[in-house]
């Protein structure tokens, strides 16, 4: 059959959640751009609409209570190192519940809010094209 990325371009989404000012990032243990700060995001699975695969994967790697989640764009990543390439829409979410946590520990290994303009390094692509698709009065 083939793996998503790394045999033919997968489907993902990525979610960029917004308090305060403020991004939640995590960082990936895992390639693509393992030890990269990143937004939260994942793979669209079969029959999933993009838009729940949004809020679940987010709700999953977060623990948060995702509400009212709106489009921001589309980008396409190409990973020479790992040898991934993905399509992933974007999208943004300010209706959020609860703290974030470490959920899947097995995943990503640390996570925090942080101003847009005091950002963690290094930040991977896919979080570098979240945050060009920010409408202009989100990003400050």
């Amino acid at each position: 059959m083939g793996r998503p990325g790394l045999d033919f371009p997968g489907l993902g989404v990525g979610l960029v959640i917004l308090r305060d000012d403020r991004i939640l990032l995590y960082k990936r243990v895992n390639p693509p751009e393992a030890g990269y700060w990143n937004i939260v995001g994942g793979k669209v699975d079969h029959m999933e609409p993009a838009e729940e695969a949004a809020r679940r994967e987010a709700e999953e790697e977060t623990g948060l209570k995702i509400g009212r989640i709106e489009r921001i764009g589309v980008t396409e990543q190409i990973i020479d190192a790992d040898r991934q390439h993905w399509m992933s829409i974007l999208y943004l979410a300010r209706d959020i519940e609860g703290e974030p946590q470490l959920t899947e520990p097995d995943k990503l290994s640390d996570f925090g809010w942080f101003a847009l303009t005091d950002l963690p390094m290094p930040l991977s692509a896919f979080t570098r094209a979240a945050l060009a698709a920010l409408p202009a009065a989100e990003r400050g």
